[in-house]
């Protein structure tokens, strides 16, 4: 499947953010920007934290359930007014270059997912300097398995992650189960403004957190880890959309379109998506809205709409 670019419903009036000058050093060489700003606008901010409290609020949401032993080992299930167990799961881990970020603030796609029959999962997972990169994985890898074994009979779990979040996604195209004692019934991931890389971040301030050695980095890039696997997809049907912004810095875009090449490599089903009129953040927080074309692709893609 060829690339393609699909108009991102951005609001009129609406700006892309001055980026940072700060740039990592790529695996090619080249100078490429992955800093993106720390601060949000206000008016963005507000809209995300209004859409999360009035899913919080709903009758439909259970909220801060356990998915392991340590304190951030916590994620939140939002059901439609239907509730069964035979539904669709959208789980969603949020961003925040591993240091910042938490579910409590990451459930503004609930209500236009929940009104079509999806129920939601939100995650939330030690980020550094608490948390290393080998455990988020481990924990995300769990929330996985623990959805699966709580909704055995789930109608498919789709994965989708921002930023940071999108690196602990795509980490579970080569997850080892075993330990989990689960294998999820997973149909589809959705990986927004992704880094696939690591060893950029190694170059930059977001690092002094994370200590992350060459190693680390190497064990923990989805990019590398496809390029070494020696097994074939389990399911060489399940999508992975792996989707950027247009005003996403240049590194965004390099990493993305090349770990999409390295999926189509490797045998799966990836499509590249490149949304216009969007940066790092309108991208995912769009979702609070029904009509969004990120929107409407997880709804397509989970109901095998053509």
């Amino acid at each position: 499947m060829s690339p393609a670019r699909i108009p991102g419903g951005r609001l009129p009036g609406r700006r892309c953010l001055k980026r940072s000058s700060s740039l990592p050093k790529p695996r090619d060489g080249c100078t490429s920007e992955l800093v993106v700003p720390r601060t949000t606008p206000p008016p963005r901010r507000t809209s995300r934290q209004r859409a999360t409290k009035r899913a919080q609020a709903a009758r439909g949401s259970l909220l801060h359930v356990p998915y392991g032993d340590r304190e951030r080992e916590r994620l939140d299930i939002y059901f439609p007014e239907d509730e069964s167990e035979a539904l669709p799961f959208f789980v969603f881990f949020h961003g925040g270059y591993w240091q910042s970020g938490s579910k409590d603030s990451s459930a503004f796609m609930v209500s236009p997912l929940t009104a079509q029959g999806v129920a939601v999962v939100v995650v939330s997972y030690d980020i550094a300097p608490k948390g290393t990169l080998d455990q988020m994985v481990d924990q995300v890898t769990q929330s996985i398995a623990f959805v699966q074994k709580r909704y055995p009979c789930n109608e498919g779990i789709y994965l989708c992650g921002h930023s940071a979040g999108a690196h602990l996604a795509a980490m579970m195209l080569l997850a080892n189960w075993t330990k989990h004692g689960a294998t999820p019934n997973l149909k589809g991931f959705f990986l927004v403004s992704g880094i696939y890389d690591l060893e950029p971040i190694m170059h930059i301030p977001e690092n002094e957190a994370l200590l992350m050695t060459l190693e680390d980095a190497q064990r923990n890039s989805p990019q590398r880890c496809l390029e070494v696997a020696l097994t074939q997809p389990v399911d060489a049907a399940c999508p992975v959309l792996v989707i950027v912004g247009q005003h996403d810095s240049p590194e965004y875009h390099r990493q993305s379109r090349e770990f999409y090449q390295a999926l189509r490599r490797g045998g799966w089903k990836a499509s590249f998506e490149e949304l216009d009129d969007v940066d790092h953040f309108e991208i995912i927080w769009n979702l609070t809205q029904k009509d969004y074309v990120l929107t409407q692709m997880i709804l397509k893609t989970i109901f095998q709409e053509s």
